[in-house]
């Protein structure tokens, strides 16, 4: 019978370690950002210093934009000039844009406060702000995996769409032309009060430098 016992519990760690998932990891996966459920609010100080909630902007569009300069398919829309357009035209139309970094000090696209406003300004970067998220925490909070990964949230605070910038994932400038937005497709549906016809899809570029 411990014998029995024995093997019941050996067994029922083997399947555990196989599925490689902790209670902790459960916790944290049932706690991420969901389309079509109210975005989770967060905090972040941005690149000069000031404090932004997500709680702040309720009654507003709200774009997260993953960020990591030195990364290629980012370069590909910032290099183009296309990433700045998007950003000053939603801006203008009382969107927040939200560009976030997550990069760990020491990884790619990680940088001091002087260094983001550094590159905003060379790269005349028309975002709302450029938020520190050094540690990571609001990046898991969305399962944000490359650079970029876009996320847009609508005015009651509910996540509309998650993934990727468009439809082409390529690094090179020239495919940006003839791709499909799917950000621009989701601003355009929920603004005009319609549901978003593609909510989710794969985002690409490079992983998220926890």
């Amino acid at each position: 019978m411990k014998r029995l016992a024995l093997f019941i519990a050996l067994l029922g760690l083997a399947l555990w370690a196989w599925n490689g998932t902790t209670a902790t990891e459960t916790a944290s996966s049932d706690a991420q950002a969901q389309v079509g459920q109210p975005a989770p609010i967060f905090t972040l100080v941005d690149s000069n210093g000031n404090s932004h909630s997500l709680d702040d902007f309720r009654g507003q569009h709200v774009v997260l934009e993953w960020l990591n300069h030195e990364c290629p398919f980012v370069r590909k829309f910032y290099g183009a000039g296309e990433m700045q357009r998007l950003q000053e035209y939603y801006t203008e139309q009382g969107v927040v844009w939200l560009s976030i970094i997550s990069s760990r000090e020491g990884e790619q696209g990680y940088q001091t406060p002087d260094e983001i406003n550094a590159s905003m300004e060379e790269k005349s970067v028309r975002a709302t702000a450029v938020l520190i998220d050094e540690p990571g925490d609001v990046g898991r909070m969305y399962n944000a995996r490359t650079t970029p990964h876009m996320f847009v949230i609508n005015p009651d605070g509910v996540l509309v769409y998650d993934g990727a910038i468009d439809s082409n994932p390529s690094a090179n400038p020239a495919d940006i032309e003839g791709a499909e937005n799917y950000v621009v497709a989701a601003l355009t549906a929920s603004m005009a009060g319609e549901e978003v016809a593609t909510a989710t899809t794969r985002p690409y570029g490079c992983s998220v430098k926890y």
